[in-house]
């Protein structure tokens, strides 16, 4: 398949040349026979929560007094032992009842070193699997989530508040709350990825329709793991427990017609990325056809090594340039990039995230990504498919 238009970043980091071609080129529907237009959201904004009233939460926790971490706090978040892979779907999906909530860590997070020098002995003592005839060129590998819960909380920006953010909603792991520590997404690995070795917890602001209120939720939601460069040279895997980022929730500009950082349609053959037609108030497209509304957003491609975490959750990673990492952030790991999907195709009163009830415009969109995979599964997925710049899907080499 093929896309039909692509756009330029919003304000922020420029991807490297040719990122979007390869991007345009590498991406495939996730809805089968969709072919998905592509627009990359700028990355590495700060985000704050909004405490703006919302519909009631499908799963709201208990409000509890909330006590800072110590500064500088390292956190250990327990490597998954090979083969835990088979602990999926079956494995409990919320923590006991009678156990006392934890207060997250916040701020700066250091990363457990020697955890990490482990994954990273493992990794390369990873061999590379022999690649099958007729295997695509494009460096990235994949997770294809569905819809898993709402909730007022945010694990990465109020980490031990429920209820002190605007609503999100939550794909991946089952038990994220507001309480969620990398720990608990070791233990409970109950998921709505594919595959069931990524136990990462991913959420973005809940979509409403203005003309009765309800959510719309993510219909397919695909996390793809890529290298935004030409050369995989000194790739790493991603390190669990790493926590980021993209987009603005601050942000309140119209989204009309042409503009970046919006909602686009996708869709077959000849059409118009931006719709049919437009809302009222310009800011959501009308899809025609058999088209539906689509976001996409991309991370950055360079961790510093030291930190899973730090205060406005962009400063620990950063994009790299050259086909290379910056010195403050030498280490290379897969890129993440939201590819989502809603069952949605615009109407003439249009839509509203919770991050801009008011405004109603599609600029507040984010992203949210709390890293947590079977350490294998993500070692020899980094070295086949994104050191070895083969094409793999949710299992391995794509066929």
């Amino acid at each position: 398949m093929s896309y039909t238009a692509f756009r330029e970043p919003d304000a922020g980091p420029t991807p490297r040349p040719g990122l979007l071609g390869r991007l345009a080129r590498g991406k495939r529907g996730m809805a089968a026979g969709v072919a998905v237009v592509v627009i990359v959201v700028a990355a590495a904004v700060v985000y704050l929560a909004d405490a703006a009233a919302e519909p009631e939460p499908s799963d709201a926790g208990n409000a509890l007094e909330y006590a800072p971490p110590p500064a500088g706090q390292t956190e250990s978040f327990g490597a998954l032992p090979s083969g835990s892979a088979a602990a999926g779907p079956s494995a409990s999906a919320t923590p006991s009842a009678a156990a006392p909530p934890k207060v997250p860590a916040g701020g700066w997070i250091l990363v457990d070193q020697a955890a990490w020098k482990a994954q990273v002995d493992a990794y390369k003592a990873v061999a590379i699997d022999p690649v099958p005839a007729g295997v695509g060129n494009l460096p990235e590998f994949r997770a294809d989530c569905q819809y898993s819960h709402s909730l007022p909380d945010d694990p990465i920006v109020a980490p031990g508040l429920p209820g002190a953010s605007h609503m999100h909603s939550f794909v991946g792991n089952k038990a994220v709350a507001a309480h969620t520590v990398a720990e608990d997404l070791t233990k409970f690995t109950a998921t709505t990825c594919k595959p069931a070795q990524d136990r990462s917890a991913y959420w973005v602001p809940t979509l409403y329709d203005n003309a009765t209120g309800k959510p719309v939720e993510t219909t397919g939601f695909r996390v793809y793991y890529r290298s935004l460069m030409n050369s995989s040279t000194g790739q790493m895997p991603m390190p669990n427990g790493l926590r980021m980022i993209v987009g603005d929730a601050k942000k309140k500009q119209p989204t009309p017609r042409g503009a970046t950082g919006q909602f686009y349609c996708a869709f077959y053959g000849p059409g118009d990325l931006d719709g049919v037609a437009r809302s009222t108030n310009g800011n959501w497209p009308i899809c025609g056809g058999n088209a539906t509304l689509h976001f996409m957003m991309q991370f950055p491609d360079c961790w510093d090594g030291k930190h899973l975490d730090s205060p406005n959750h962009k400063d620990h990673v950063a994009f790299g340039a050259g086909n290379a990492c910056p010195p403050s952030h030498p280490v290379k790991i897969p890129a993440i990039t939201f590819d989502i999907q809603y069952g949605a195709k615009g109407t003439p009163e249009g839509y509203y995230l919770s991050s801009d009830k008011e405004g109603k415009s599609a600029s507040s969109m984010h992203g949210d990504a709390f890293v947590m995979w079977d350490v294998d599964t993500m070692n020899k997925r980094t070295k086949n498919c994104v050191l070895q710049r083969r094409t793999c899907d949710n299992y391995g080499y794509q066929k």
